[in-house]
């Protein structure tokens, strides 16, 4: 598969009540394709998530945000736009990434958590010296993480609701 140059098309999600901020690092194929985070079904980002805040697990769009939403999570990713072969982080080069600082300037948030290593290190190199809040990296819930299973995950994520609205 050859690289091709992508534009992260899918708006933030936050409001002016959102406090925490998870950043993953750029769509999927399949999230590029349904023009929403974590869209592919493998993925387990909605299931830790809802698990957490004790939801019914959300499918649609408009379910997503609101469970977000309703908890103070704003959600977004890194790269505004990048060079990628397919879903494939690893291989994301040329990255321009997203004005972070327009979302912090319109909200409530002060803590900001970034979904694996590949959106950990973009944070750090492209973000991170601009806003001077320093992320919480969190395991990837992408399933090419398979050691880390669903229970691991929850476990690991569970440091957000310490941040989440009630």
């Amino acid at each position: 598969m050859d690289f091709t140059h992508q534009i992260h098309l899918i708006p933030p999600v936050f409001d002016e009540n959102s406090r925490i901020l998870i950043l993953g690092s750029f769509p999927s194929m399949k999230s590029r394709e349904v023009n929403f985070f974590y869209g592919h079904p493998q993925n387990r980002f909605w299931r830790v998530i809802s698990y957490l805040l004790n939801e019914k697990c959300p499918e649609t769009t408009s379910e997503k945000k609101h469970m977000l939403l309703k908890h103070g999570i704003a959600l977004w990713d890194v790269i505004a736009s990048c060079d990628i072969k397919g879903s494939s982080d690893s291989s994301i080069t040329n990255v321009v990434p997203n004005d972070i600082g327009k979302v912090l300037e319109q909200t409530k948030i002060k803590n900001i958590f970034v979904n694996g290593k590949t959106a950990d290190r973009l944070y750090i190199k492209y973000i991170e010296p601009d806003i001077n809040i320093k992320a919480v990296c969190l395991p990837s819930t992408s399933p090419a993480n398979a050691l880390w299973s669903l229970e691991k995950l929850i476990d690991e994520w569970r440091i957000i609701t310490e941040f989440c609205e009630a």
